[in-house]
């Protein structure tokens, strides 16, 4: 039996990368906040969405960023979900109003089984995200979150190259990809996000 592993691309600053990402069979899609390159305005964000098939999940990403420019992000955009990148604390999250949440785990050369499952614990989130850094696209160690229960999806240096390795080892709920299918910071390689995708449905 396959593992039905949900698959979010991240980073979309244009329509024709978001229908190309639906349209291949991504669940979701990732639009950054925060400062980046890949970085869109809410009104734009607002258009792309008004445009995607109905299943699509939206993501909103942002980093330690005032409750109230999230909120009136979400309401702007109707975004379905909410990533927090930075070091947003419980009593933060929340504060979030009508959508699920992701609380990102940054994972470094300290990180532990033990202290991975201790953070994840202060928090009362639907998901949780590990990744090494900020849109940095390295690769973690992914032995280190091996056997961790809850819903898990693994960010980080994700490409078709190595996401069959990732899940195969962790089995997580979901992976997130951005620079690992870009020709450039804000614009998708159609043939290496569709090969992406394809190495994760093969995936059982």
């Amino acid at each position: 039996m396959k593992m039905n592993i949900k698959i979010k691309i991240c980073g979309i600053t244009n329509l024709e990368d978001a229908l190309l990402a639906s349209e291949s069979g991504a669940d979701a899609l990732g639009f950054i906040f925060a400062s980046s390159p890949r970085k869109v305005e809410p009104e734009r964000v607002r258009y792309i969405i008004q445009h995607l098939p109905p299943f699509i999940t939206t993501v909103g990403v942002f980093k330690d960023a005032p409750l109230d420019t999230v909120n009136r992000i979400i309401e702007i955009c109707g975004i379905d979900a909410v990533q927090l990148h930075g070091n947003e604390p419980p009593a933060y999250c929340n504060q979030i109003k009508r959508v699920r949440l992701i609380k990102r785990i940054k994972i470094d050369e300290n990180s532990t089984i033990e202290r991975i499952t201790e953070i994840m614990e202060e928090y009362t989130v639907p998901a949780y995200l590990f990744d090494p850094g900020e849109g940095s696209g390295r690769v973690f160690d992914w032995n280190m979150i091996k056997g961790i229960k809850g819903t898990i999806i693994i960010g980080g240096g994700l490409n078709p190259e190595n996401v069959k390795m990732a899940i195969k080892l962790v089995k997580p709920y979901g992976v997130d990809v951005c620079s690992g299918v870009e020709k450039f910071p804000g614009k998708k390689d159609p043939d290496r996000l569709k090969a992406f995708i394809k190495e994760v449905r093969a995936c059982i």
